[in-house]
């Protein structure tokens, strides 16, 4: 080989970059997919059989991806050990993306995001949602939820108040001792699907995304090291989401965007 054409083929070799290093192992097949069944409406048991959001969304990720998958049921105790021990390859149960779970398993991105929302009362005057607008509002939570914290670090000025539950602080709300209640806008949703939140109150803005407060959203569990698992999940989500088909099955249970 002459010194010319050895040195054209080194330059090749420069201009190529060093190869992809490759993903770990190939993939499982079929791929199961562990839900709980008690979260409706993202997971259920209906006939005997594994329903919901998370349940159509599973089905259309495998299909996007080429995999074949099997959806099996597992109560939530014990649902990340299962995971760890190989019992199936992923969870697709609701489980949201958080430091300590992420010590232990690896997450997809996430594929549901469930907004913060305020309601006000359907009489009242909305008042801008801006945090430093809120000064002086009587404002309530349900305790121990990420909307009580939000509050309490970005709404510094509001009169906070927490109760057992949102349902408990809508009830304030329609009695008038609330100006706003901060909530999970399912827990809200449902609220107001009811004839007696529907007549008083009314969904009125919602909290930008993004706030690490309200967490980082929903995400399929897998394990450490499953990279080719996860990468071809998260490529999966971003196909189901860019061609229609994730709208189509949130529209099914959701009225309201979860991406």
């Amino acid at each position: 080989m002459s010194r010319l054409l050895s040195r054209l083929l080194v330059l090749v070799g420069l201009a190529a970059g060093p190869a992809p290093a490759a993903l770990a192992g190939p993939l499982p097949d079929p791929v199961q997919i562990a839900t709980e069944g008690g979260k409706p409406p993202f997971n259920y048991v209906e006939d005997g059989k594994p329903a919901g959001f998370e349940v159509d969304l599973a089905e259309a990720l495998c299909r996007a991806a080429g995999l074949t998958c099997r959806i099996v049921l597992h109560q939530w105790d014990g649902i990340l050990r299962d995971l760890e021990g190989g019992q199936y390859d992923a969870v697709m149960a609701s489980l949201a993306i958080t430091p300590k779970r992420r010590a232990r398993i690896a997450f997809s991105r996430p594929y549901y995001r469930v907004p913060s929302a305020y309601m006000a009362r359907r009489d009242a005057a909305v008042p801008s949602l801006d945090p430093a607008a809120l000064k002086g509002r009587a404002i309530g939570a349900a305790a121990h939820s990420p909307q009580l914290a939000y509050l309490e670090a970005r709404v510094p000025g509001a009169e906070i108040r927490s109760f057992d539950s949102a349902k408990d602080a809508g009830y304030d709300l329609r009695l008038g001792r609330l100006d706003l209640v901060l909530g999970d806008k399912r827990e809200l949703s449902e609220i107001l699907a009811l004839p007696d939140g529907a007549a008083c109150c009314r969904l009125v803005g919602d909290v930008p995304p993004g706030d690490p407060i309200l967490g980082e959203g929903i995400g399929i569990g897998l394990r450490k090291g499953d990279d080719a698992l996860r990468e071809t999940f998260d490529k999966a989500i971003a196909a189901v989401i860019a061609d229609g088909t994730y709208d189509r099955i949130r529209a099914k249970y959701l009225p309201f965007d979860t991406k």
